[in-house]
């Protein structure tokens, strides 16, 4: 009997490794050069806004039908470049029925400027999405490898304003 036993969990272990795909190493789900990233804050617009940018890109014109309402969340992230240091992009991600989406990409000039090697990037709140529109979050980071991190913030009123800035704690 405890043979069977063995022998149909052997068999059942074989069965479930060769018929369950994880996701490969070559599965490139989130590039290796994305070295932190961090999901936070909420937006909300009624549809006809302007995507998040740093600069006008081109004077807007006023909306022919009424939008759909739209909403989501941010994300912030570094990717890491040839020479280690990292450039930061922050995102819009649209919350929908079907999917999330990226609304937007722009990326944090002010930061990848300084050709930082970043340390970490953390959220102000890890408790799940915000209720009230904005985002604050915090980008740990080195101009000098050797030297020792520094805090920078970056901030979106809930007006949409992105503000970067070194942290004056």
């Amino acid at each position: 009997m405890s043979l069977r036993r063995t022998t149909l969990c052997t068999l059942l272990l074989a069965a479930s490794t060769l018929c369950a795909r994880g996701v490969e190493a070559e599965d490139a789900i989130l590039p290796a050069s994305v070295i932190f990233a961090t999901s936070t804050g909420y937006w909300e617009d009624d549809g006809a806004a302007p995507a998040i940018q740093r600069s006008p890109s081109a004077p807007q014109t006023a909306a022919a039908a009424p939008a759909k309402p739209r909403h989501g969340y941010y994300k912030l992230f570094a990717v890491r470049q040839a020479d280690r240091t990292a450039k930061i992009y922050l995102q819009q991600i649209e919350q929908s029925d079907a999917e999330p989406s990226i609304t937007s990409t722009v990326e944090l000039q002010e930061l990848s400027d300084l050709k930082p090697y970043v340390t970490d990037i953390r959220p102000e709140n890890s408790s799940g999405m915000l209720k009230e529109p904005g985002l604050f979050a915090m980008v740990y980071l080195k101009t000098d490898p050797d030297a020792e991190s520094e805090t920078w913030t970056v901030v979106i009123d809930e007006f949409g304003e992105v503000t970067v800035g070194k942290a004056s704690n």
